[in-house]
């Protein structure tokens, strides 16, 4: 047997196995994704049948034994579509896999230091890109020695998960272990007993038992569930692991999508074990993925042949032959006491060339006492049964589809004003608001249904309003629910200023609200969908910040200054956010950012310049001095708020740490210091280190200085901001004195640090706008 295609892009674990978990029985229907294979798109595949996702593979540096990645934004890419598009499915880290140097693992099991380092390494992997699990796919180990070595690694991996999951106060990582079709390999037999007791399950490389490459000789099926000749078989391999002493319960079978072509010998000949000369040329490799075959088949009119004794199929032209598991409308018996039972497989072509469903039939069979003709027999009552349900069930969904349009009609509230009548009283603020109609009134058992129970897998996370949930509504239109905590420090007017303001405001930098829900003591907002978080989930970590690119952060930036200038220039009313802040700008599908979160905001009259309050609201640390100790707040408040949100995007760095040789100085000091002794480039962000943009990080630098002023009148408007970030009319960018909230008294002048000279040369180069390059 063999496993040595790295290019295999998919091998869809369509598994039907109980696994006890606490009682409760668990449903494993896995799928393994390759990053480099270059065939199809990630998200263009439909990922929802999934209850477990692997990526693979992370691999070992052969000197420091640490877990490596080629590509980590393909990994940070693959959990977030993964969330995005099954929120349900838990994604594990697979290591390995065909193409990796068994020998490198081998060398690295044998020893402690190698195996600690090793292991260390791929649980804070695997935390920092947000895996559910870890899973080796050691391909194969090649003697008795590296089986030893392997249920050693086994043991202490095991201890390090649960000691991890301990001492972080976080549920244990998932360890799953990807292992050959036969326990017995290349003459060694897997360390059983470790696998048994360490791992959740292991997957069962149930194919590749015969392909061209290493049996050229004769056509075969490289993934029968029997084989009456030579018992290698699906059925055979699960036999010998739980003689082996490997729970059902913890066997997961593997069935590949993809088959194998060979060159026949004489047309004429074309069976099973026929003769072959190699592989066919109809591709560059010998395998072809289904999507292929089917092309194929359609394309030559290929003739198609069943055998239902080992169930597979032929697809025979000219002196072509391609051998592959059908995955048609009939069933796939195998023989276990309690592992695996009938499994039907019922696809339409939208997953790769196919969309799998999988149904469980309580009866157990065994493999051996199934003849042919009882398998058409059941093949004929399933069309059956088949031919029947199809025209009750499309009665069934024109009802239903019918019953919700009624319903949503029904639901719908001309007027907001209406609302706040009947829940919010009288309020004379929210009553001009009237002439809004776009916004949604949602009951609370739409938003429980929409939110499974405001469950703990939905929670997207939490601020001071209350925890943010995501949902599907019954049309399935993905939201997000902001549910409003009674230990809130923000209230009804809060939540009322929120529903009025966003319901005037419209622009593509800003966060729509789809509605809300006011009933009882439930008060909650609903917004559309953003599938990537805010940017603080990116530019804080050390990983995620990969994503961020030059371009990525230029594109972010401007779409925060266009969502302000919206809001202080070109809305019919003035607004001041009063919260802009790194977790209130979300990021969509393209990683365009839209502000969010208006519940402090204040709308200002034409020939209003500035207002007073009594209660200070925003977060410390983006809020203008001004604005902490008289309660004054201006447009010139959010340039404030946007200027520190300007630094922490070129620099990666919270506000909330002190910097500086003795970690003295706040983050807006810090800033100013590296900039007035020229040292600005060693502030930034050391993933832009990127000569071309050195100019324009200085740029932001200086223009995010100007923003954090102490005096308002020393800060730019946000139109200002625009024009100097594109350098209109080759404006002079001033020099910024000592920021607000310094330790240390202003200097006397920039002249005093021979800073004229530089900034010149840094000003005088060509920049006609912030593009990233």
């Amino acid at each position: 047997m063999a496993f040595s295609y790295t290019n295999i892009f998919l091998f869809f674990f369509l598994h039907q196995l109980i696994i006890f978990s606490n009682g409760q029985n668990i449903t494993i229907k896995g799928g393994y994704w390759l990053w480099d294979s270059g065939l199809i798109a990630l998200n263009k595949i439909d990922l929802t049948p999934f209850s477990h996702l692997f990526c693979g593979f992370a691999d070992i540096n052969s000197q420091s034994n640490q877990l490596i990645l080629t590509s980590p934004n393909s990994f940070i890419q693959f959990t977030s579509i993964v969330q995005q598009k099954n929120p349900s499915a838990k994604f594990l880290l697979s290591i390995g896999g065909g193409g990796a140097n068994k020998t490198t693992y081998g060398i690295m099991a044998t020893t402690p230091n190698s195996r600690k380092s090793f292991i260390d390494s791929s649980i804070k992997l695997a935390r920092q890109l947000g895996f559910h699990g870890l899973d080796l796919s050691w391909i194969f180990p090649e003697s008795a020695s590296d089986m030893m070595n392997l249920g050693i690694l086994l043991n202490e991996w095991r201890i390090a998960i649960n000691t991890e999951a301990r001492n972080s106060s976080k549920v244990d990582l998932l360890f799953t272990a990807a292992v050959s079709g036969s326990p017995r390999v290349n003459g060694s037999i897997y360390p059983v007993q470790s696998l048994a007791k360490n791992l959740d399950w292991i997957n069962l490389i149930a194919y590749d038992f015969y392909g061209p490459n290493w049996s050229p000789s004769q056509t075969n099926s490289h993934a029968q569930l029997f084989d009456p000749v030579n018992y290698v078989s699906g059925s055979d391999g699960i036999d010998q692991w739980i003689q082996q002493g490997v729970p059902p319960q913890k066997i997961v079978f593997g069935i590949p999508f993809y088959g194998y072509a060979w060159r026949l010998n004489n047309t004429n000949i074309h069976g099973l074990r026929a003769p072959a000369i190699g592989k066919s040329d109809v591709y560059d490799d010998p395998w072809m993925t289904y999507a292929q075959i089917r092309d194929f088949i359609v394309q030559h009119r290929a003739t198609t042949i069943h055998d239902d004794r080992i169930i597979v199929t032929r697809k025979i032209l000219g002196l072509v032959t391609m051998i592959f598991k059908l995955l048609g409308l009939k069933c796939l018996i195998l023989k276990a006491e309690g592992c695996l039972v009938i499994m039907q497989w019922i696809f339409q072509e939208t997953l790769i060339g196919i969309l799998f469903f999988l149904m469980l039939l309580h009866k157990t069979y065994k493999a051996d006492g199934v003849t042919q003709g009882e398998i058409v027999k059941k093949k004929k009552k399933l069309n059956r049964l088949v031919i029947i349900l199809i025209p009750i069930g499309a009665l069934l969904i024109l009802i239903l589809l019918m019953f919700i349009i009624w319903y949503l009609r029904r639901r719908q509230v001309p007027k907001f004003q209406e609302l706040e009548r009947n829940k919010m009283g009288s309020n004379n603020k929210a009553r001009k608001s009237g002439d809004n109609s776009n916004l949604q009134v949602f009951s609370f058992d739409e938003m429980k249904e929409a939110t499974n129970n405001f469950s703990f897998d939905n929670k997207l996370g939490e601020g001071g309003y209350g925890p943010v949930f995501e949902g599907m509504l019954r049309n399935g239109e993905k939201i997000a629910v902001k549910r409003l905590s009674e230990t809130s420090s923000q209230g009804l007017e809060e939540f009322e200023n929120e529903v009025i303001l966003t319901a005037k405001l419209q622009h593509i930098n800003l966060v729509k609200v789809v509605g809300f829900c006011i009933e009882n003591q439930e008060k909650m907002l609903i917004y559309e969908y953003m599938p990537n978080k805010s940017l603080d989930h990116y530019i804080y970590n050390q990983v995620r910040r990969l994503v961020l690119n030059w371009e990525k952060r230029v594109q972010i930036i401007e779409g925060i200054i266009q969502g302000l200038l919206y809001l202080q220039e070109y809305s019919r009313l003035t607004i001041i956010h009063r919260d802009i802040k790194a977790s209130n700008i979300l990021l969509d599908l393209q990683m365009k950012p839209k502000i969010s979160d208006f519940g402090m905001a204040r709308m200002f009259k034409e020939d209003e310049v500035e207002a007073n309050t009594s209660r200070i609201v925003g977060t410390l640390g983006y809020a203008p001095p001004e604005y902490i100790k008289q309660g004054i707040y201006s447009t010139k408040s959010d340039v404030f708020s946007f200027g520190v949100l300007l630094l922490q995007i070129i620099s990666g760095k919270k506000n909330t740490c002190f910097y500086g040789p003795d970690e003295q100085l706040n983050l807006l000091e810090y800033a100013f210091e590296m900039w007035r002794d020229g040292k600005g480039m060693e502030f930034m962000d050391e993933s832009l280190d990127d000569k071309t943009s050195y100019c324009k990080l200085l740029n932001c630098m200086q223009i995010a200085l100007l923003c954090v002023q102490k005096n308002p009148l020393d800060r730019p408007t946000m139109l200002e901001v625009s024009n100097m970030l594109k350098n209109i009319a080759n404006l002079v960018i001033e020099f910024p004195k000592r920021p607000a909230f310094s330790v240390k008294e202003d200097e006397e002048s920039l002249k005093k640090y021979g800073l004229v000279q530089e900034r010149e040369e840094v000003d005088t180069a060509t920049i006609t706008q912030l593009i990233a390059r």
